[in-house]
């Protein structure tokens, strides 16, 4: 599904054009303190700090590799992700020789995950890491290591070797990934040039992972911008939620800026501090920081169509309101920011204190509690496994069990002799994200995909039914010698049609603690001491914990929106939000969406993906406007129709759409509303510009 070209026009990027053979990474370009110490990589930044645009906002170490000494290179190899090193040893060293097709990887996600080693028997695997050994110890010593720029020949060739020749199909998409050239999403035109004189002015909500980067963009292009936050501090979910073991479920060197790769990742599913810490440095570094009002909700966004353009009014942690005049107005909220509490009979009499995940009590002790936990989702998952050790009993109330995704290494951190691959080797890190990014362009998407052939009382295709089996097989191991827990944790559901989570064990061993109860008849209702279940009977509870999810299809919600003619947008949706992309809504010119609705990533690609994306839309659909001395863009509502019903019958093709099992991906009608149907590939070319034909300029 390829999207049409704008016309050329002076300072108009087209991605179609950049230079292949501009192989840029992020390079050091910073002296860092470094030191091996009893097997620890650690890392001192010096006082420069990166400026906006600049490659080195996590410099490597090269001298690391130099230092070191036999045996530490060899126990590095080892620790190594193989293929990502034989692509960045064979772009160093030239060597073609270690990109053999016999070593050629399988990033295909089989029903238990990603393949070992890339599948490659053990024999080979041996051969492989020998070969890269000889070739590291050649190389670490060169005084050129950190500058040198790998041929044009060489990127194809690491590119047909990881992708067995498929990234052709999706080009532009994995040289971003790669970050090659650097950060080629950058606005390659400003303001002052393309519009000389004319102020431009956006508002951006929010200062999570989507807004910092549409902030970026615009700082960029040179147009000025305000971010509202209503947290004291930027984040985003990652500010909200700092319940006991929240982190990462998805890889997280994909889970971070293709143009701010960060090497020094704790682990591989990093824990939320983490996370967290990654932003705030980039909103500081980007110069965001100097453009936020932190502890502002935006209330209610109007159009004023006389003078095109957004007044906003907002209001400040001292309750005083203000508005203020936008020419275009980005929400990026998210979807998942607004906790769902059930309206359980009797919640309010509850004795203890309670509370939802995203708003954990860091001032009420678990010691020693009788603590209930309402929900087996991605939240509960994290926090059972934490606070087991502290509480005296515990009981989980689980609805539906979920599907798990055996993850061994789940909380282990990267190990001292990886972490010297990463920081210290050139084009290790960013190929090591590569390989992550590449294994979920397609994910478990095939796996989840309807067949409309098969017949199956639970399965919706022959794929999911393997995919189901594996699972199966893995819920019986983990609680083996527990025949009632198998019985219970095993879903009545496809695969896919429910967020799937990672399992290391720890939930299992949570569930066969001795202190631990799981509750799988219906919550009743909420009395003074606990919690009244079908039968009549209470369990005695000293805390409540909700890890009930959250308002996902309640977009933008508290917030109020009136476009044209005094059109009020949630009365529009009625219940039903939608969106063209996920990013506007026609009567709403100049109003964007960042993860807007159906534009959630379920079992493929990232999040992060999906940001660059929409924010690189939104900045061509700018363009557009100032180009062409329009004052507003708004999509039709031909075009609107025409996408959403592309949305409903893609959706019925897959797991969360064809199965009846409650999930927030779907709203209160029952409608997908959230997930994306198609592939990542899809999504990068319509969002590689706007398609005038689908839009209105207005004057």
């Amino acid at each position: 599904m390829r999207s049409g070209s704008l016309p050329s026009q002076s300072g108009q990027r087209d991605r179609s054009r950049d230079p292949a053979n501009s192989l840029v990474y992020s390079i050091p370009t910073a002296n860092f303190g470094r030191s091996i110490r009893a097997g620890v990589v650690t890392g001192k930044q010096g006082e420069r700090e990166a400026p906006v645009g600049d490659r080195a906002f996590f410099p490597l170490e090269s001298g690391l590799l130099a230092e070191a000494t036999g045996p530490v290179l060899r126990e590095a190899v080892a620790a190594a992700e193989i293929h990502p090193l034989l692509c960045a040893l064979a772009l160093l060293s030239g060597d073609e020789s270690l990109l053999d097709p016999r070593f050629r990887p399988d990033t295909r996600l089989g029903p238990s995950g990603p393949k070992p080693c890339g599948g490659l028997p053990p024999g080979l695997v041996d051969e492989a890491r020998q070969r890269a050994l000889t070739c590291l110890e050649s190389l670490r010593r060169r005084p050129d290591l950190g500058t040198r720029v790998p041929s044009p020949h060489l990127l194809e060739r690491a590119l047909d070797f990881t992708t067995g020749g498929a990234h052709h199909a999706a080009r532009r998409m994995v040289m971003r990934e790669l970050d090659v050239p650097h950060d080629g999403d950058a606005p390659r035109w400003r303001l002052g040039s393309l519009a000389p004189g004319r102020g431009f002015r956006v508002a951006v909500i929010g200062a999570g992972m989507s807004g910092i980067l549409m902030a970026h963009r615009l700082r960029q292009a040179g147009i000025a911008c305000v971010v509202f936050e209503k947290n004291p501090a930027v984040g985003g979910t990652w500010h909200d939620n700092a319940y006991p073991g929240c982190r990462l479920d998805t890889p997280n060197f994909a889970y971070s800026y293709s143009f701010a790769q960060n090497p020094r990742w704790p682990s591989e599913f990093s824990s939320r501090q983490a996370i967290l810490e990654y932003f705030t440095t980039l909103a500081r570094r980007f110069g965001v920081i100097e453009d936020l009002r932190l502890g502002t909700e935006v209330l209610r966004l109007e159009y004023r169509e006389r003078e095109p353009g957004w007044t906003l009014h907002a209001r400040d942690a001292a309750g005083r309101e203000s508005a203020h005049e936008f020419d275009a107005v980005v929400s990026a909220v998210g979807q998942l920011n607004r906790p769902s509490i059930p309206a359980f009979p009797g919640a309010a009499s509850f004795a203890g204190p309670s509370w939802h995940t995203a708003r954990w009590r860091h001032d009420v002790s678990l010691a020693g509690k009788r603590v209930g936990v309402i929900g087996t989702g991605a939240s509960a998952y994290q926090v059972v496994p934490a606070i087991l050790g502290e509480v005296r009993e515990l009981v989980v109330f689980q609805r539906n069990p979920p599907w798990m995704l055996p993850t061994p290494r789940y909380y282990e951190p990267i190990s001292a002799a990886h972490r010297l691959l990463l920081v210290g080797l050139p084009h290790y890190a960013n190929w090591h994200r590569f390989y992550q990014v590449w294994a979920s362009v397609k994910g478990r998407w095939d796996l989840v995909r309807v067949d409309p052939q098969y017949r199956h009382p639970v399965s919706v295709s022959a794929a999911n039914e393997e995919l189901r089996q594996a699972l199966v097989r893995h819920i019986e191991a983990s609680y083996a010698g527990r025949p009632d827990l198998v019985a219970s944790q095993v879903p009545d559901y496809p695969p896919g049609a429910k967020r799937m989570l990672r399992d290391n064990g720890a939930w299992p061993a949570a569930l066969k603690d001795p202190k631990v109860r799981l509750e799988t008849r219906a919550i009743q209702g909420i009395t003074p001491s606990g919690i009244r279940v079908a039968d009549g009977a209470v369990h005695e509870l000293d805390a409540l914990v909700y890890a009930t999810g959250f308002h996902a299809a309640d977009f933008l919600v508290p917030m109020q929106v009136q476009g044209v003619g005094g059109r009020r947008l949630h009365d529009w949706w009625d219940g039903d939000a939608r969106a063209y992309l996920g990013l506007c809504m026609p009567g709403f010119p100049n109003f964007f969406c960042m993860y807007g609705p159906n534009s959630n990533l379920s079992v493929h690609g990232s999040l992060i993906l999906f940001a660059e994306s929409q924010a690189h839309w939104i900045m061509e659909a700018l363009h557009a406007v100032l180009s062409r001395g329009a004052r507003a863009i708004d999509v039709t509502e031909e075009a609107f129709a025409r996408f959403n019903v592309l949305m409903d019958e893609q959706n019925a093709l897959m797991a969360w759409g064809a199965s009846g099992v409650s999930s927030w991906y779907k709203n209160a009608r029952g409608r997908v509303s959230q997930n994306w149907p198609l592939s990542l590939e899809d999504y990068f070319s319509m969002t590689e510009r706007p398609q005038l034909a689908d839009f209105r300029l207005l004057g």
